[in-house]
């Protein structure tokens, strides 16, 4: 659990701490207890103890503006006395744990019980073995090949039980692995920014030490608790740890405490670093973790009992918080809540159905034995029930029970789940090579029914290699990059201080890795662009940084979405003040009163000119798909100094410097990705802060609008203005109005996707309900990534923020990585239909030919051994052969399959009965005159000591044949021709139909008695494979008959999608049937409302209580930003809920940590 190694660390420190306190001027407890003040109240503190910051560093022997030294040996020392940055993560959940959750599966759970009753009975022998009296047959009623391998058949039942244990454990321990991995990569790759000798240097999060001076700005996680000692506008979003959503200014008189694991919002600075790793705050909230997890364990089990019905929904499920909660999704049969993913909802009810008939089947076939043999032997015989009989006849109603048993394990397909999972890993493991990162398992097969994506420009759709292209400078628009000497010398001037000055110093351009590439941008890609333009411009930024270090900045307004500018304020040499701005040209232009002139001098700019600049130069460049950036200064005198804080002063009276055309090109392989999602009936939708023009241009260039067609752009204002009634709230009905045709979002605060994504989730207008997928990257796209039913983060671009809200990760930022994600959710879907058609061809067969058998002839045609053999062949091997088939561009042609799609449609429907048809006639015809038509002897009645008969063995051998060839006809299930197309692309299938084929030669030729089999001639081998190879040719027959003939059908296929409703109702969020299945059942749904009414005030007063979780805070931020108060709706259906918040107050402190560190703080 982590906590035996903190409680070693602690004893060592405190030893550590008698021995060094004298070096240090303070100890780690000191500090310790420093960093849980806050406010002023820690100001004080300092003050007291230190005398302001400087003396805190002096203690810490730390140097302000140099940073620590940077020896090993002091380093090491630190560690030694402060700890290490680094938190001993949770042990993984070990192999034996993982089989025994998978162990929990119900069907197997029956199985084990019939194959621990068989083992039992087969090693029960009865005395009064002589009786002749007692039945019809003499002896027992096994012949000797039964009874020796009476126990093969409880051990091979077991057998096939422990395999899909095995393989289902396998999977979610590599699962877990590559998903330590791929954190452990995310952490390593952290750096961190701090000052060590005078120096600036990146280092890894973990080599952070208390003491060390680091450099926090905008989008930063911090990696470590420190004392904020220098810089502007900090702005620190600390609702990880108090649940605060509010951002908390910093400053160094009134609240100078950074905390590890929150968010630096806005603004820039340094921090002294006073606690690391399990010291630091969020360390100590794991440290606490690592004891709580029992208890809290304990407390769930407690509240499932207390109060059903609302502890369905209060459930906490931990794979909100991805690792440690993935390993949950193994215990389906109690994780009532998201772990079911639609089609996993649909499998389930189709097995218990399934496993129902089989049930009543298998008791029919029982009790129509025990009758038989009763009347036959008591009736008809007139016997006389013996005392010393009663063993033999014991034995005799075993046999039948097994017959039972056996009819049961063949009709219940254990091999669902396990084609799921396999098909499911399958899928996550190949889809890392096609960058798609899957955090959550379902989200691969929620892709394949996705009907919109709703995408971000910058980055996904384009490369996110900024560079300016046009400009205009002193009156003049070039339209590619000006001559340095046709720009005045004192606009040229203006100009390259107010780009390096004014952008993040950690941005910068860097000479190309490879001789004759691009030269690589580090940072902030816009200020990229600028910075590369002053390159361009033959200047260079270097030597003016290092005039103005960062420490000199007067003041920074920084960038955020509601300024959409950045200005920084220096101190000029004569005591007055200049500030530079940039930012979105709109924005800034109406802002500015002068603009410098061909001579660099300031002219004046009224409102008219303003608007003569926009027609003739801002909307051209905005139309070839630019973003205009416009840069300006403005003088301050030194007295009086003006209000810094009143920003809207400060921001106005500017002097435009010039305006600039970026240019963000579409990636090259986007255009072709978009075609196909529109082929394959998805909605492709941009969502992007940009200009409306720019943002046209680009969906053009893109192929998301086709001139001519009827669609909508929309800004982010008159998108609210269309959405919101008179009073501002958010109606449904006039969402349902935009968005069908809505293409384009510019201009759009993050707060509009999430509400888009909502409005199209919630929508009634289609009958299918939408599903939507979104892309994000910044720290403000949380809540639409949370809402929607898949979020793609960006691996690259993306923030840590971003990354936790989402399912898929996609590595390479690209969009058509999003097509590749729909291809594979639609190919599991198909696999799993793909064995499932296969599945129930072979048990409709295998059932009645058991059953009839059994009745006519008393005893099964198949024996249990050979069911066996084929249950294990049709579930566990064919699970593997088809749910491995790779995709292909094929899947892209078809519409996406609905929410309540019945599993198995009418073209499935028809393949299934017709080969059930064509295998009956055949193994029927096999059993009553096969004897005659091989000329052997038959092996019906026989007498129950005599060998196997060739007879039975043909027809086992037949069905075995049938059932290879049929596999094949499986691979296709939308009534295709061919269905050899493409089947050496899956070395996979090709391997298991062969090697079935050798086995079952085996099994026949040398399976002798244990398998109830006699060696076959080659001619009886010839006509076995001809009839099976006659499966391919009936194949074809069945693609003849149109399905839309054959109207019975349609009742079949659409069974489940009745039946479908209570079984979502189980397993999906009570929240979902609210929206989304509001078309079902009225009267289900106002009962569900009441209980929702119930559970939301039950969330709320629990949020309440627990004030301090951040899932509290999501839920209020999201209930602030989807306007319709309903605190339920960021655990939105196609995500783990966040509740849970809402378990237990040790749960709490978990949430609250869970968060951060796997935002990268190892």
């Amino acid at each position: 659990m982590g906590d035996m190694t903190n409680s070693d660390f602690y004893s060592k420190n405190q030893r550590n701490e008698a021995n060094h306190a004298g070096e240090f001027g303070c100890t780690l407890q000191e500090l310790r207890s420093l960093m849980e003040l806050r406010g002023t109240e820690a100001v004080v503190k300092i003050k007291e103890t230190y005398g302001e910051t400087e003396g805190l560093c002096r203690h810490l022997k730390t140097s302000p503006t140099e940073g620590l030294s940077g020896t090993a040996a002091d380093l090491e020392k630190r560690k030694l006395i402060f700890g290490k940055n680094f938190i001993p993560p949770k042990k993984p959940k070990t192999f034996l744990q993982l089989v025994w959750e998978a162990l929990q599966d119900v069907t197997l759970i029956i199985l084990e019980i019939a194959a621990i009753i068989s083992l039992g009975l087969s090693f029960y022998q009865p005395p009064g073995e002589g009786n002749e009296g007692c039945g019809t047959a003499t002896g027992g009623a096994e012949d000797e090949g039964e009874a020796e391998a009476g126990w093969i058949e409880g051990a091979a039942i077991l057998l096939s039980v422990i395999c899909v244990v095995l393989v289902t454990a396998f999977n979610d321990w590599s699962k877990e692995k590559q998903f330590r991995g791929l954190q452990s990569r995310i952490e390593q790759e952290q750096k961190f920014t701090v000052v060590r000798g005078g120096q600036v240097i990146q280092i890894p999060v973990a080599e952070i030490v208390v003491g060390d001076i680091a450099q926090v700005k905008y989008g930063d996680l911090l990696p470590a608790d420190g004392i904020f000692i220098q810089g502007n506008d900090l702005k620190i979003d600390e609702s990880s740890l108090t649940g605060e959503s509010d951002q908390v200014r910093k400053s160094v008189d009134k609240d100078p405490m950074l905390l590890s694991g929150t968010h630096v919002m806005e603004g820039s600075g340094r921090m002294l670093v006073t606690a690391v790793g399990v010291n630091s705050q969020t360390g100590i909230i794991f440290t606490l973790l690592g004891a709580g997890g029992e208890e809290e364990e304990k407390k769930d089990k407690k509240a499932k009992q207390q109060d059903g019905a609302a502890a369905m929904e209060m459930q906490p499920l931990k794979s909100a918080e991805g690792g440690e909660g993935d390993d949950k999704d193994k215990k389906k049969a109690n994780m009532h809540k998201k772990e079911k993913s639609v089609l996993q909802g649909k499998l389930t009810k189709l097995a218990v159905q399934i496993g129902k008939a089989g049930l009543v089947m298998s008791a029919i076939t029982v009790i129509i034995l025990v009758l038989y043999f009763a009347i036959d032997t008591f009736v008809v015989n007139k016997k006389q029930w013996l005392p010393e009989c009663t063993p033999v006849y014991v034995q005799y109603f075993v046999k039948f029970f097994i017959i039972g048993v056996t009819v049961l394990v063949v009709a219940v397909p254990e091999g669902l789940p396990l084609a799921v999972t396999i098909s499911l890993a399958y899928s996550v493991k190949k889809m890392m090579k096609d960058n798609n990162l899957v955090r959550h398992l379902d989200a691969c097969e929620t892709m394949g029914n996705a009907t919109a994506i709703c995408s971000d420009k910058t980055g996904t759709l384009t490369t996110n290699r900024m560079t300016v292209v046009q400009a205009y400078v002193g009156d003049v628009h070039y339209k590619e990059i000006p001559d340095p000497d046709s720009v005045p010398a004192k606009t040229l001037e203006l100009l390259v201080n107010a780009i390096a000055i004014n952008s993040a110093y950690t941005t910068k351009i860097l000479p190309p890795e490879k001789e004759g590439g691009l030269p690589r941008q580090v940072g902030n890609k816009t200020e990229c662009g600028l910075l590369g333009f002053v390159l361009d411009l033959k200047q260079d930024y270097e030597p003016v940084r290092n005039l103005i270090p960062e420490e000199k900045l007067y003041k920074v307004y920084t960038f955020n979405s509601v300024r959409k500018s950045m200005s920084t304020v220096i101190k000029m040499p004569d005591g007055s003040f200049r500030m530079y701005s940039k930012g979105a040209s709109e924005i800034v232009l109406k802002k500015c009163s002068r603009i410098l002139n061909a001579a660099g001098e300031p002219r004046i700019f009224r409102p008219r000119d303003r608007d003569e600049m926009v027609k003739k130069v801002i909307e051209p460049m905005a139309c070839d798909g630019l973003r205009t950036i416009c840069v300006a200064f403005r003088d301050f005198s030194s007295n009086p100094e003006p209000d810094w804080d009143n920003e809207n002063d400060i921001l106005s009276d500017l002097t435009c410097i010039c305006v600039v055309g970026i240019e963000d090109p579409v990636r090259p392989e986007v255009p072709e990705a978009i075609r196909k999602c529109q082929r394959a009936g998805i909605t492709v939708r941009m969502v992007t802060g940009d200009n409306i023009n720019t943002a046209r241009a680009i969906a053009i260039k893109c192929g998301i609008i086709h001139p001519g067609e009827d669609f909508l752009c929309l800004e982010g204002k008159e998108f609210n203005r269309r959405i919101r009634n008179e009073k501002g709230e958010i109606e449904q009905e006039r969402i349902d109005k935009i968005w069908p045709k809505l293409r384009v979002l510019a201009r759009s605060s993050p707060t509009d996707k999430h509400t888009l994504v909502k409005g199209i989730i919630d929508s009634t207008q289609v009958e299918q309900r939408q599903v939507v997928a979104v892309t994000g990257d910044g720290t403000n796209d949380g809540p639409a990534l949370k809402k929607a039913d898949v979020g793609f983060a960006m691996g690259i671009a993306g923030t840590d923020v971003a990354k936790e809200a989402s399912d898929i990760i996609l590595t390479d930022d690209n969009f058509s990585s999003i097509v590749k994600a729909v291809m594979w959710g639609r190919n599991v879907y198909d696999s799993i239909s793909k064995f499932l058609q296969f599945q129930l061809t072979v048990n409709i067969v295998a059932v009645i030919v058991a059953f009839t058998g059994a009745c006519i002839t008393q005893d099964s045609p198949l024996k249990a051994v050979q069911m066996l053999w084929v249950n294990l062949i049709m579930d566990t091997f064919a699970s593997l052969a088809l749910a491995t088939e790779p995709p292909t561009e094929a899947l892209l042609l078809r519409k996406p399959y609905g929410r309540n799609k019945p599993l198995i449609s009418r073209t499935m429907m028809k393949n299934i009965l017709g080969h059930a048809v064509y295998q009956l006639t055949l193994i029927f015809t096999l059993l009553f005159v096969g004897e005659k038509m091989f000329k052997i002897d038959s092996g019906r009645n026989a007498p129950l000591h005599s060998p196997p008969s060739e007879h039975y063995t043909i027809i086992f051998n037949t069905f075995v044949m049938m059932q290879l060839f049929n596999e094949i006809n499986a691979r296709k299930i939308h009534g295709e021709r061919n269905v050899f197309d493409g089947i050496f692309r899956n070395p996979i299938f090709c391997t298991i139909v062969l090697g079935t084929f050798a086995i079952q030669i085996v099994i026949v030729q040398f399976g002798g008695k244990p398998f109830s089999c006699s060696p076959l001639q080659l001619d009886q081998w010839m006509w076995c494979v001809f009839i099976g190879l006659g499966e391919l040719v009936w194949g074809q027959v069945i693609a003849t008959i149109p399905t839309s003939r054959l109207k019975f059908l349609k009742e079949a296929g659409r069974l489940t999608e009745k039946e479908e409703v209570p079984e979502e109702e189980l397993n999906e969020d009570v929240e979902e049937i609210d929206h989304a299945e509001r078309e079902l059942r009225r009267g289900q749904i106002l009962w569900f409302r009441g209980l929702n009414r119930i559970q939301t005030q039950i969330e709320v007063v629990n949020t309440f209580k627990s004030g301090t979780s951040f899932q509290g805070a999501l839920r209020r931020q999201s209930s602030v930003t989807s306007q319709t108060q309903d605190v339920t709706n960021i655990s939105s259906p196609s995500h783990v809920s966040l509740s849970n918040a809402l378990s237990s107050p040790t749960s709490t402190s978990a949430a609250a940590a869970g968060h951060p560190r796997r935002e990268g703080i190892p």
